[in-house]
Parts: structure tokens; C-alpha cells; sequence
């Protein structure tokens, strides 16, 4: 069976009746339907990743649920990046050339709004900027998405956990009506724990595969395990699915990254609950054709 919707946990627990994936979302709610379609860093094959223009693209080509990254600034500003460094999707190194090595926690919010974020990726993205979480969150209000955020590098900013969850209250993201729209990972078990118990109702995710052995221990402060997915098998989801996490549901699986149509049916056919993916309408045509 392909999908056991693992957010519906939030609805069971706040009685808001509030599910993963709502009647109109790109992938059906249910233990017969396919797996959710993630954008990766919003629909990053199309637009610059981790900007307000890939989740608008997102949007457009008709997927609910984004993925991103936050990581914060010298002077403690909330951004959405991936690398810990700015030189990969900026101009950081032409308007700031003595400053190497260009890493996020060295410039201010206010620096790193001057850089370009979107020339690298394509000429039609010339001035795109690094968004705020604040700005990304009310972009995903305004396109009624829902978001799979991931905690970057909770090492190099201590409080990170607390600072999010703080934003995400303040812009209205920890309600009842928000919290079956949000689910927050990390690669690190001690961050993602750290957030289960700073707010117990919210889904949260390991990026990762803890071994068999290993996934009772995970349950008691993660709602999905989501590995890579060429660690996947057949016996590891069905493994994973037979234990229940914190919210009394069982495990759940998202997949990353797919990006070809061969590679999709055969996760999904591991009973995986979603694929996250670069590319997601090459993703939801593959699984539309099963």
C-alpha cells in the first residue's frame, strides 16, 4: 500500500480533523493512493532553489508541498538557504570579495538581502534575493502551501530549534488550522528531538535511515524516518510502518531526492508515503501512469 499519511497524526491528536493532505493536494489521501509529491527546495528544477520564485513555481505547476532549509545570519535573522556558505547561489564573491569564505553566519540579513540569488540559475532570475523565513512563510500563506522545513546545521547556531518555532508561532504556523500543514526535519536526531519537546504537537521528521534495530528509539520523538532513497527497501518501509511514533500512527517515509520517472514507480512501489523530488510533475506523471 502506498500512503499512510503521517501528518493525519496531528489531526488525531488536536481533534481538528485536519489531514496531511487536503481533497485537492496533487496526491490522495489514503493507504490506496500514491505517495505525496514534495517540492525539493520548491520546485528547484525550474526556478532558483530556496527562493519566493521556486515555491511560486511550485504552486503553478500544482503542488501543495514545498520543502527548504533555514539557517540564520550574524545578527540572528531567520534565511532560507541550503549551503552553510552563500557562494553557490549568489554573487556573494563579486559584491563582497574580501570576505571568504562567504559563510552565512558571517553576514548580516541585511548584506545578504543586497546579493543577487538568482543569476546563477538563469538570466529570467536576475535579482532574486535570499528570502527571510518571515517573507517564505507568508509566501506559502498567500499560495496556501505546506511545508516540509529542515533545520540546517543546527550545530553551527545553537537555539536554532527554539528561534524557529518562535517564528513559526509568530506568523500563525502553530495553530491547530497550520500544524497538519507543517512538518519540521533535521539530519540531526538531537534537533529534531529537541523540537518534539519544545512542541509535542507538531509532525516532525529524521533525515536519515536509523537501522531496524534502531527505529523504536526514533519513535518516541519522530512522526516519518525520510532516508535517501537508493538506502530504501521493500522490507525497511514495511519495518518502518509496523512501529508507531509519538502520535500513535505509524512511521512514515518520504524519500529524496527523485528526479526520473524509473526511479519514482520503483519507491513508490516500496510503500514509501512520499517522494521528494527536483523535478515533481516528472514525479506525478510517473506515478499517474502506474
Amino acid at each position: 500500500m502506498y500512503a499512510r499519511v503521517v501528518a493525519a497524526t496531528v489531526a488525531t491528536v488536536l481533534g481538528t480533523g485536519t489531514a496531511l493532505l487536503s481533497p485537492t493536494s496533487d496526491a490522495r489521501a489514503g493507504e490506496n493512493g500514491p505517495p505525496t509529491v514534495i517540492a525539493h527546495r520548491g520546485a528547484s528544477a525550474y526556478a532558483p532553489e530556496n527562493t519566493l520564485a521556486s515555491v511560486d513555481k511550485a504552486a503553478e505547476l500544482g503542488f501543495s508541498w514545498v520543502e527548504n532549509d533555514v539557517q540564520r545570519t550574524k545578527d540572528g535573522v531567520l534565511i532560507v538557504l541550503h549551503d552553510d556558505g552563500l557562494e553557490r547561489t549568489t554573487d556573494v564573491e563579486q559584491v563582497f570579495p574580501g570576505r571568504a569564505p562567504w559563510k552565512v553566519k558571517d553576514f548580516t540579513a541585511a548584506e545578504i538581502a543586497r546579493l543577487d540569488a538568482g543569476s546563477w540559475f538563469s538570466p529570467a532570475y536576475v535579482g532574486t534575493r535570499v528570502p527571510t523565513l518571515t517573507e517564505y512563510m507568508r509566501r506559502l500563506e498567500h499560495n496556501h502551501e505546506k511545508l516540509l522545513l529542515e533545520i540546517k546545521n543546527p550545530e553551527l547556531y545553537p537555539g536554532l530549534e527554539q528561534q524557529t518555532l518562535k517564528l513559526l508561532a509568530n506568523v500563525g504556523w502553530l495553530d491547530d488550522r497550520h500544524l497538519g500543514r507543517l512538518i519540521v526535519q533535521s539530519f540531526s536526531a538531537d534537533s529534531v528531538r529537541t523540537v518534539h519537546e519544545l512542541k509535542p504537537a507538531v509532525t516532525t521528521a529524521y533525515l536519515g535511515r536509523p537501522a531496524v534495530s534502531d527505529l523504536p528509539r526514533f519513535a518516541d520523538f519522530v512522526d516519518l524516518v525520510n532516508p535517501s532513497y537508493d538506502s530504501l527497501s521493500l522490507g525497511y518501509v514495511s519495518a518502518a510502518h509496523a512501529i508507531d511514533g509519538p502520535h500513535g500512527r505509524p512511521l512514515g517515509l518520504f524519500a529524496w531526492t527523485v528526479n526520473d520517472a524509473a526511479t519514482a514507480r520503483r519507491v513508490a512501489g516500496y510503500g514509501v508515503d512520499g517522494i521528494i523530488s527536483n523535478k515533481p510533475d516528472v514525479v506525478r506523471a510517473a506515478l499517474a501512469s502506474d
